[in-house]
Formats: C-alpha cells, sequence, structure tokens
C-alpha cells in the first residue's frame, strides 16, 4: 500500500477541519481500507466560544457520513474536557452515555457523533484515524491473530482485545494507552480494525498506510496475499431455471422478514467457487469480518438467526449465512442478507437495491478476507453472543431507521421508460420505494436515472430473445418482478382502412399488443413468486370506448390489449395477480407532441394551445405524471381488491361519457 497525498492538493484546503476532509477523503477512497461508510477519524482544534474563551474541540465524524465524500459539515464538534471528564467514571450505562454524547455536541444541527468518540478524545494527537483494513482483519481474524499481529508490530502499537463500542471499551483503550510507551505509533483493536494518529492530518494519514503496508508484505511473505483459483464446474442450468431459482429464494427471505426484500446476485468466479467450496458450510458460519459490518448491512445481514426452516426447499442447496445457535424473541427481521448458493453464486439482500449491494459489497470482500485467513492457518470471528450483543445493541438499534414508503422491497418493470408516461411511471414507482427496471428502444433508457434502484436496459419489447435477456438482468440485479407497467406502444400517422398496409398493421399490433403478450407470458412466473402478490398496469386509450376515424390499426391494437387484460386477469387471479388497466387521453407532454404539432392541431379547431390542452368536461390538463400518479396507486393498497378494472384519466370525454 502506498501514500496517495499530494502535497499541492492538501494546499488547497486550508485550516485543521479542512485538512481532515482532505485526509479522510484519501481513506475513503480506499476500500480495502473502509467501505460504504466505515471508519472513522478526528481532529483537535482551540476554539473560542461567544465568551471569547479558549476550548479545546473534537470534530469526529458523525454518524452515518461516508470518507469518501465528506465534508467538514460531516463532522461533529463535541467537547473533548467533558469527554475525558466522563472517562473517570468507573462505568456509565448505555442509556447514560448516549444522552452525555448528545449534550456534548457543540452545535445543535450536528450529526450524532459516532460511538467511538472517546477512543478519539483519548489520544492526545492532533488527528487519529480509524479504518478496518482487510489485510489487518486477516491476520487479526486467526487462531493466532494476537501472535501474528505482534510478530508484525514489536512494540509499534498497542494490541487490545475487543471489546465491545462504548463506554467499556473506552476504559479498556485508556488503560492501555497510559502504560504504553511514547514511542507507539498505533492501536490495533482485535476483530475490528487499526488505529493511526499523529499531529499532522499527513503524519496520521501515512502512519496508517505504513501500517497497513506491514500487513499486507506479512500476507505476501505468508502465500496468503494472492488467492489461488479453485476449479468448479458450473451446472448446466437454463437461463430461465436460474431465475426462477433467484426469485423463489427472495420469496423465501421475503416471507422470513415479513416484508418485501431486494435480492442481488454476485455473478462474479470468485463468489462461485466460494459457494461451492467443500468447507463452505464451516468458514461461512464464522461470523462477519467486524461487528461494523453487521451494523451497516441493516440488521442481521450475516449472522444472528438460524433461517434455514423459512427455506427448507433449498435446505440442501444452499448455505445461508447464519449461525443456528441464536434465537431471540423480539427479532425485528430474521431474514439473512447474505445467502450463497451453488448456481446463484453470492446473493446479499436488502429492504433497497442500495442495502442489498452495500451487504453484497462487504460480503464480497470478506470473502478474499476469509480466503487469506484460512491460508494463514484458520479464519475465526467473535463468538456468536459477541456479534448478538452489537446486533440488539440497544444504542445502535436505535438508530435504524423505519421503512415507511409504499414498495419498499419491490421490483417494478416498466417498458417505453425513456420518456414521457413510460418515464413519469419510473419516477413515480422509485418515489414510493421501488427498485425499477426501465425497457425501451432509446439508448438514453440506461442513463436517465442515475441510482442504484434503477436498471435502464435497451429492449426491443417485440424481440422475445430481447425481453428474455432483460428479464434475466432485472433478476439478476434485483431478485424478481412485482410490478409491470405496459407502456410501450406507437401510434401511427392517421390512415383510413382502406389506404392500411399489411406492414403497417402487423406493426402495430406488434408493438401494441403482441409484446405485451410476450412480457406478460414471461413475467407471470415472476408474478406468480411476488412476495406481495404480482400485479400489471396496461397503459391503454380514449380510443379503446370513443376510436376515431383514421386510427384503426392503433383502436384495434389497444382493444385487443383490453381483452388480453380481462382475460389474464381470469387466468391469474388464483394467483394473487392483479391486473388493471388505464385509458389516458390528450397527454400532450410527450415525445409525440411537438411544439408545432400542437400548435397546427390547436388551429385546426380554432383554440389557442392551452384550450386545446384542455379540451375536456374538466377543463384540465392531463399530464404524464398525473397518469403515472395513477398507475403507480393502482399498484398499491388502495387498488389491493380490484382487479380487470379500466380507469379512464382523460379530464371527462363526452364521447366516452
Amino acid at each position: 500500500m502506498i501514500s496517495l497525498w499530494n502535497e499541492s492538493e492538501s494546499a488547497t484546503f486550508d485550516g485543521g477541519l479542512a485538512l481532515r476532509v482532505y485526509a479522510s477523503r484519501l481513506l475513503g477512497e480506499d476500500p480495502s481500507l473502509v467501505l460504504h461508510g466505515g471508519g472513522n477519524t478526528s481532529v483537535k482544534v482551540r476554539e473560542k466560544n461567544l465568551f471569547g474563551e479558549e476550548q479545546e474541540v473534537l470534530y469526529v465524524k458523525g454518524t452515518g457520513q461516508n470518507l469518501a465524500v465528506i465534508e467538514e459539515s460531516g463532522f461533529t464538534p463535541v467537547r473533548r474536557d467533558a469527554l475525558l471528564k466522563l472517562l473517570e467514571l468507573a462505568d456509565l450505562p448505555d442509556a447514560d452515555l448516549k444522552n452525555e454524547l448528545s449534550l456534548l455536541v457543540m452545535r445543535a444541527d450536528a450529526l450524532a457523533p459516532s460511538i467511538e468518540t472517546f477512543l478519539h478524545a483519548i489520544f492526545p494527537h492532533q488527528y487519529v484515524d480509524h479504518t478496518h483494513s482487510d489485510a489487518v482483519l486477516a491476520i487479526s481474524n486467526t487462531d493466532d491473530g494476537e501472535e501474528r499481529i505482534r510478530e508484525i508490530y514489536g512494540g509499534r502499537v498497542i494490541i487490545v482485545p475487543y471489546t465491545k463500542p462504548g463506554f467499556t471499551l473506552a476504559k479498556v483503550f485508556q488503560q492501555k494507552y497510559s502504560e504504553a510507551s511514547a514511542e507507539i505509533e498505533g492501536v490495533v483493536l482485535m476483530h475490528h480494525g487499526v488505529f493511526s494518529f499523529g499531529d499532522s492530518a499527513r503524519a496520521s494519514y501515512e502512519k496508517m498506510i505504513e501500517l497497513v503496508d506491514m500487513a499486507e508484505k506479512y500476507l505476501v511473505a505468508n502465500g496468503a496475499w494472492e488467492l489461488s483459483s479453485i476449479e468448479a464446474k458450473w451446472g448446466d442450468v437454463p437461463r430461465g431455471a436460474l431465475m426462477i431459482r433467484m426469485a423463489s429464494l427472495r420469496k423465501d427471505i421475503s416471507d422470513a422478514a415479513g416484508s418485501p426484500l431486494i435480492l442481488s446476485a454476485r455473478g462474479s468466479e470468485r463468489c462461485h467457487e466460494f459457494a461451492r467450496r467443500k468447507d463452505v458450510s464451516f468458514i461461512s458460519q464464522q461470523g462477519p469480518a467486524t461487528p461494523d459490518h453487521v451494523l451497516r448491512t441493516r440488521r442481521i445481514p450475516m449472522v444472528g438467526i438460524d433461517v434455514r426452516a423459512y427455506a427448507k426447499s433449498y435446505e440442501n442447496e444452499f448455505k445461508l449465512h447464519a449461525p443456528s445457535c441464536l434465537v431471540a424473541e423480539d427479532m425485528l427481521d430474521p431474514a439473512p442478507r447474505v445467502v450463497l448458493d451453488t448456481e446463484l453464486g453470492l446473493c446479499s439482500a436488502g429492504r433497497s437495491a442500495l442495502e442489498a449491494a452495500m451487504a453484497g459489497d462487504i460480503y464480497e470482500q470478506t470473502v478474499d478476507l476469509i480466503l487469506r485467513a484460512e491460508t494463514l492457518g484458520g479464519y475465526r470471528a467473535l463468538s456468536a453472543m459477541e456479534i448478538f450483543e452489537v446486533e440488539y445493541w440497544a444504542l445502535e438499534r436505535s438508530k435504524l431507521a423505519p421503512v415507511s414508503k409504499m414498495f419498499a422491497g419491490e421490483v417494478a418493470l416498466v417498458t417505453g421508460a425513456a420518456s414521457g408516461i413510460g418515464k413519469a411511471c419510473v419516477e413515480s414507482l422509485m418515489a414510493r420505494g421501488a427498485a425499477v427496471v426501465g425497457l425501451d428502444l432509446s439508448p438514453e433508457i440506461e442513463s436517465i436515472f442515475e441510482t442504484p434502484e434503477y436498471l435502464g436496459l435497451v429492449c426491443d419489447v417485440t424481440s422475445d430473445e430481447a425481453i428474455s435477456e432483460a428479464l434475466e438482468q432485472a433478476v439478476s440485479r434485483f431478485g424478481g418482478i412485482d410490478m409491470v407497467v405496459l407502456n410501450a406502444g406507437i401510434f401511427p400517422a392517421s390512415r383510413e382502412i382502406s389506404e392500411i398496409s399489411s406492414e403497417e398493421w402487423r406493426r402495430v399490433m406488434s408493438v401494441n399488443t403482441d409484446s405485451n403478450l410476450a412480457l406478460m407470458r414471461e413475467c407471470y412466473p415472476l408474478l406468480k413468486l411476488s412476495p406481495c402478490g404480482g400485479r400489471v398496469v396496461a397503459i391503454g386509450s380514449k380510443n379503446v370506448p370513443a376510436p376515431g376515424s383514421g386510427a384503426a390499426a392503433y383502436s384495434a391494437s389497444k382493444a385487443a390489449l383490453v381483452q388480453l387484460m380481462r382475460v389474464a386477469a381470469l387466468e391469474w387471479g388464483g394467483e394473487g395477480i392483479r391486473i388493471n388497466m388505464l385509458h389516458p387521453n390528450a397527454v400532450f407532454d410527450t415525445g409525440v407532441w411537438t411544439d408545432e404539432v400542437l400548435a397546427s392541431r390547436a388551429q385546426s379547431y380554432g383554440l389557442s394551445v392551452e384550450e386545446y390542452k384542455k379540451r375536456n368536461v374538466l377543463n384540465t390538463e392531463v399530464t404524464s405524471c398525473d397518469v403515472a400518479e395513477l398507475a403507480a396507486e393502482m399498484c398499491g393498497p388502495l387498488f389491493a381488491k380490484t382487479t380487470a378494472a379500466q380507469v379512464p384519466i382523460d379530464g371527462g370525454n363526452d364521447r366516452v361519457i
């Protein structure tokens, strides 16, 4: 490991706190040091209060901040003298600790300080860095980890046995540091990570790099750095069967959780190899690399309860990372967050796509850590009871925000999603917490939204093969399909029946009717496995109840779609799948309606553009957002007992009425 410190870059950060930001970002950019908000850093500065009195302020990383992108506002100012005063107490119960920490924060709008704030206060050095270095953990998480750490560093670091974070750990740190020599360069907290410190941001940062580099070189010298591949013979499982396997697994986990969860598969070769190891049932059950990994994957991510009872159909086919010795009556969420499957590899679950990705990232990194520790003689994590204490620690459980969004953990698929009604549907569904897969012919579909909750795929919905490939990617990313919005369609130029060519007729039918049949057929096995029941909303047209001259192909294709929806409602109702349809009219904020076309049509009616847009009974404009909001609501609880409905959203059309 090498230092990334750049003098010219650091010179643009003026002041102690600003340099703290710069050095923290350097650490945060390296996932082998911190991942998804792990680790914490601090700086001590002297500031004057309102009375002009100088005081020492400890700025420590606020709860939930990511070192890779942290700003000055991400550090919480705390009175260091008061922190040290508290350490004079023999004991401080968790409830009192939480209260005292909040009282010592010096800014009303500041984030809650890290629970490890006491550790940063103990060291007299201006800067303190703390990471969960993979290299250090691979060594400390072994049977003889303490001996190996001592072999690497000699007397240069303090070695602290693992203790649950909080007041007790702070007292142990304080005692160990008071007994150490002045030449101490850092602290290794077993099964947790490493601390470095210095009187400048650069000194502390580069000391961290040096300590981690020593650990990496030790792994190299002991043949535990380069990880050899294991021969694995992949099963010849059809693509469709893998999708059903994934969706079934997601349903089992969601049922265990009591609410839908996103499930994401990791397709890397190493993950598949790890899942197929003969000893995976042992090494995967040892526990996470650090308790911090448990907390940052939001409740029971890898260990905590035996969930095999919830997945009997798989009990001989995959290993759940959950030791059987722990069962608690107050479990809020007894589902695993990581599953090792012989065919799917590493799968990670979460209440959102982001949470699932975090769990997957952390465990994929843990796989390498485990394999390196195994090379050194055997991976050993904390005891089950120690993990349990952290998972159900009141100070950490209080930070868990409830999930209140309607579609949290659910997956929607929207066709024609790059613009107009389709794009608005994506926005409405994501706003309600869903992960969304958008399909469209336009390449823009891939980048119109930049969030882990969205997957945009270029797809020709008239191609069965393209649909199958898109669904495979969707299920691999999110675990299944719960909702489908059939929006893709074309509106050909006005043409009387006597002028419609067979080619044009077939093209309109192919897009507006046939493609929807294919999508429904391919989505049906996935909708059946939806934890909350499958839902389909089709975007029809006013032309179904009130067709217009010159629109025979379009009107017929949408009418055929209505009949398809009605039959599907009859056939699929027994599976808990509900099918409904919207009939919009005169939605002008789409790509079809340019300013020129609108002006021309308005003029033909002797109206202004604004008058033309509101040419309906309610004298109101209907927008793509209006249609999308109703489509999303039709997938929600308000329509839980409605199927085969056809709802107009047209401001009231006199011909329909």
